[in-house]
């Protein structure tokens, strides 16, 4: 018998490639932080002589989720501003509250507390965009998730940086000492198009060329931002950027609410990947992201929650289900994204776009040991007819029991093992009280 560290034994194990598959009876053999065998249990127990053996008889097992976008620290001002506008929510609240409060420490707490809700929500790797890349890479090493640190860039003056030459340069610092990392690295974020000029985008995109990392920016997030673009350049951002030769392969598009059919071919031409978030577009009223249209024309579509300020959390099995319902009322077409679709945008599409499919995303022999087991013996998931649709449609995450990455346990029936929850809950208040404060002498 081959000794291993863990043998994973559910009900049902979701493996995500090849799609739509359930598996029963089957278990997952992990060492050294792989996969090392996905196989029937009765031959698992014969095979291997685990030091550690998982048995989880109400639960199916999955990859772990990829939130494709997202302003982990902004959790720090969930619910500071809501019910607005993208720009009034951005340019009267947000950034003077980012502003008078955005530091290394107000990241690094953010981050720990979107983690602790990430974690326990069954994401194990994140896609970010914010200041201090180099708090939100500390804190995602200090728990164990994986991540990808955007490496922020704007024509204005921030707490980060003071203009974009000095956004590039510090970035590259955090991109330097990242180098090796086994979980966490670093993708260009500039911002958006209204933020981010023609010069650091053409950096930019020399840069990411010359390292080999990827780009991550909202596009096209609004119709007022299409219609500023052509006010302000007499062209759309998408062209724009296309002139600038940003869009390509590992490039993220987030949002993409405003498209016409010649830009979601071209997108699909050239490799793009879509980012999208759902919640977040619905709750700002920015529009509606043609998913079915992207997908048929062969574009890579993933699943964010951006910042939990905009949405107001980091649930990505809420995001699963709006996602695929949302879909199919914009497509007038009830078999759009069906419930296998919208569990591969959440995990191996997402894998797809920050280039990690050989590493992520689905379980199979070879790749990393990241993944989640799901608890359906609760009366809103049971009767268990089709285990997908009762992932998308029904469950909850609150039913997330166990969280690993790289065969690293972060949450142990619902217990988390790598953050002090409650000491993160009391950072968070301490910054409620400050930002709550100097929102009401501004007021």
């Amino acid at each position: 018998m081959q000794p291993i560290d863990l043998l994973v034994l559910p009900r049902w194990l979701v493996p995500i490639q090849p799609s739509g598959v359930v598996l029963e009876e089957h278990a997952l053999a992990v060492d050294g932080g792989r996969i090392v065998d996905v196989l029937p249990a009765a031959f698992a127990r014969q095979a291997f002589q685990p030091r550690e053996t998982l048995e989880l008889p109400d639960h199916a097992l999955m990859p772990g989720l990829v939130n494709i976008h997202t302003h982990s620290a902004m959790a720090l001002l969930r619910g500071l501003a809501d019910d607005l506008p993208l720009m009034d929510w951005l340019q009267n609240h947000i950034w003077p509250a980012e502003g008078a409060n955005v530091s290394y420490a107000f990241c690094a707490d953010g981050v720990r507390l979107a983690a602790a809700e990430m974690i326990r929500g069954g994401t194990t790797c994140f896609n970010d965009m914010y200041f201090f890349a180099d708090a939100t890479a500390a804190v995602a090493a200090e728990v164990g998730l994986r991540a990808n640190v955007g490496l922020i860039v704007l024509d204005f003056p921030t707490a980060w940086a003071q203009n974009w030459e000095e956004y590039i340069h510090r970035g590259l610092e955090v991109h330097d000492r990242l180098r090796g990392d086994p979980l966490v690295r670093a993708v260009f974020a500039p911002h958006a198009p209204y933020t981010v000029s023609d010069a650091p985008l053409k950096r930019i995109r020399e840069l990411a060329t010359e390292l080999g990392i990827g780009i991550h920016m909202h596009v096209h997030e609004t119709a007022a931002e299409v219609e500023g673009g052509l006010q302000a350049a007499g062209k759309r951002p998408w062209q724009r950027l296309r002139e600038l030769d940003l869009p390509g392969q590992g490039f993220i598009a987030v949002h993409m609410t405003q498209l016409t059919d010649a830009e979601i071919a071209e997108a699909a031409r050239l490799g793009v990947s879509v980012a999208h978030c759902p919640e977040s577009n619905l709750k700002l009223a920015s529009g509606f992201c043609p998913v079915a249209k992207l997908l048929a024309a062969g574009v890579n579509v993933a699943l964010g929650t951006d910042g939990a300020a905009s949405n107001n959390d980091l649930d990505m099995f809420g995001e699963l289900r709006t996602a695929a319902l949302l879909a199919k009322g914009v497509a007038g077409d009830a078999s759009a994204l069906p419930a296998a679709s919208a569990l591969h945008m959440a995990t191996l599409a997402g894998a797809r776009a920050l280039g990690l499919e050989d590493r992520i995303g689905s379980l199979e022999k070879g790749k990393a040991a990241d993944f989640i087991a799901v608890n359906l013996n609760r009366p809103a998931t049971q009767p268990v007819y089709n285990v997908l649709s009762q992932l998308v449609y029904a469950a909850g995450r609150d039913q997330v029991s166990d969280v690993y990455v790289a065969g690293r346990p972060l949450l142990r029936d619902c217990k988390l093992l790598t953050l002090n929850e409650a000491g993160t809950l009391a950072k968070a208040a301490e910054w409620r009280t400050k930002i709550a404060g100097g929102e009401k002498r501004e007021a």
